[in-house]
């Protein structure tokens, strides 16, 4: 699975960012568990939580898809709006206010391609007789 294996390796960097954001801001104040009542680690604490919350089915549908032998272009824009909704979702919600507008957008990236991704693989699933025994 080259294809997904990419995006993964592509949304990895922003894990890993998403993650020391909370470890920083946990030992800048001392909070050794929760947000210990501070907004600013609550904020990095949910934009990581939201992250982990959805890059995963994201993946693991379009990896399922592409071992159905779903089309690379499809894959590619499943994978690129998937990078680009989680990029601009943690960018808008890491900003004090958060910036609404970029986080709507990010979201709607980020569902567009797990729906995207559930789609292609039900259709390969199909096409692939995934229903034989039960017809």
């Amino acid at each position: 699975m080259p294809i997904t294996t990419l995006y993964a390796a592509l949304l990895t960097p922003l894990l890993v960012v998403l993650i020391f954001r909370v470890v920083g801001a946990r030992r800048s104040g001392s909070v050794e568990i929760g947000d210990g009542g501070d907004r600013a680690l609550l904020r990095r604490m949910r934009c990581h939580a939201n992250f982990v919350e959805t890059v995963p089915m994201a993946l693991i549908l379009m990896g399922l898809a592409e071992s159905l032998k779903a089309p690379a272009p499809v894959l590619h824009a499943i994978g690129a709006a998937l990078l680009v909704g989680r990029i601009v979702h943690a960018y808008a919600l890491a900003q004090e206010p958060h910036i609404l507008r970029l986080r709507i957008a990010g979201m709607v990236l980020t569902l567009t391609a797990i729906t995207l991704a559930a789609g292609v693989g039900l259709i390969r699933a199909l096409a692939a007789g995934a229903l034989r025994p039960f017809v």
